[in-house]
Parts: structure tokens; sequence; C-alpha cells
């Protein structure tokens, strides 16, 4: 570990809370059986990650940054995500910004909890293939990996505060019969953020696919509806 990675791992072991170090594996489904199976944590806030991110991210080389996504603690790869993130936000070039897409593709292994992945892929992936061809996202939604899946789900994210629906209602689509909950979860948040933008385009979608979505992504998505609207759907009555 270079010492750069040590500093960072010692300013967020500063920052550890014992009762949230306890309370974490449980909340990331890390027990045997769960999602998040043997995942380890330091109890680290993730306000106190974003700060520790923030204050390395310029200095922090690939090489380090590949140390703390690889970690076997939670908070160290957060951390190293957060950072992967800003410093993307600074690229001043494409070919800088295709280095960062490049690493955060080779470390997708480790992007292995629901919050790694919604806290980096819109931001990194999402952005740099907005004007690009989606395919790669497709590729991730038929890998039969959770977490990859997510990803594919969630890059959407940008896409749709740009006005760009296309490929997250085609995701959202093909996502509808998967088994996992929090699949069900990031298809019902992406449907509603549409809706946030276009009410329209996100009704048509839902009164042609409402009574198939999984109950879960049905609520997420209709969560800000007028109450009378969200009954009807729930109850089967569009």
């Amino acid at each position: 570990m270079s010492q750069l990675t040590e500093q960072i791992e010692f300013a967020l072991r500063e920052k550890s809370i014992p009762e949230k170090a306890a309370f974490f594996p449980k909340f990331f489904k890390a027990f045997p059986g769960g999602y998040g199976e043997g995942d380890l944590f330091l109890g680290v806030k993730v306000p106190d990650q974003r700060k520790i991110a923030k204050q390395f991210f310029k200095e922090i080389s690939l090489k380090e940054l590949s140390e703390l996504v690889q970690n076997p603690y939670h908070e160290m790869r957060l951390t190293g995500l957060l950072a992967l993130v800003y410093r993307y936000e600074k690229c001043k070039t494409e070919e800088e910004k295709e280095k960062l897409v490049d690493f955060y593709l080779a470390h997708l292994d480790y992007v292995n909890n629901w919050d790694l992945v919604d806290t980096s892929c819109h931001h990194i992936l999402g952005a740099y293939y907005l004007k690009r061809e989606k395919n790669l996202f497709y590729e991730l939604a038929n890998s039969g990996h959770l977490w990859r899946q997510r990803v594919a789900m969630i890059s959407s994210y940008h896409w749709i505060k740009r006005g760009d629906f296309k490929d997250a209602l085609a995701l959202a689509e093909h996502f509808k019969y998967h088994p996992h909950d929090l699949m069900h979860k990031a298809v019902g948040w992406m449907l509603r953020e549409i809706g946030n933008q276009d009410f329209d385009v996100e009704m048509g979608f839902l009164k042609k696919h409402y009574q198939s979505l999984p109950r879960t992504a049905l609520r997420y998505a209709i969560e800000k509806f007028p109450e009378e609207l969200r009954q009807d759907f729930l109850k089967g009555r569009i």
C-alpha cells in the first residue's frame, strides 16, 4: 500500500464510528447469503468519505486509486470511487475521460454494492456515453451479474436528467422480470426520475407496463403521484 493510500485509510479510521461499523454489515447485507456477503466496514459516514475524497483526488494516482477500489473495506472502495468521480468531473480532454472510463470498467468487480454503483456509474459511464452508442449498457444488462445490471440501469440517470429517455425506458422494460428487489428499486427510481422530467413519458410507459412491473418498481415509480392516481395504479384501475 502506498503512503498516500495509507494516509487515506488513516483519515477514514479517524472518522470511524463503532456503532456504524456494527450496523453497516446488516444494512448492506454482508452476512452469509446476503448480496454483500463478506464485505468489511470501518463505520464511516458518507459525508466524511466525500470530504476525504475531495482532499486527495487531485494528487492520487490511478495506481493508488486502484489500491483503494480493490480494498476489502467498503469505505475504502467508496472513497476511491468518489475520488474517481471528482477526477472525472475535472477532466479537460476526451482522452483523459476515456482513460478514467477504462479504469472504471476494469474495476467493475469491486463496484459491488448498491451504494458503490449509485454514487459512481452515472457520473462516469452515464456522462461519457451521453452522446455515444449505448451498446455497453445492454451488454451489462445481459451479463447476469446483479451489480453490472444495476450499473446499466443507474447510468441512465445522467441521460434522464438531460431529457434523453430512450435507453432508460428500454432498460427498464428489459429488467421488468428481473428476480432481485434491488433491480426493481433501480427501475422504479429511474422511471420516477423520467416522470420528474416529463410526466407524460412516464405515464405512457406505466400505462403499458404497470401490470407486469414488480410491485416494488411500481411503488417507487409512482411515489410522487397524487394519492388518487397512486391508488388507481396500485389497485389496477388504470
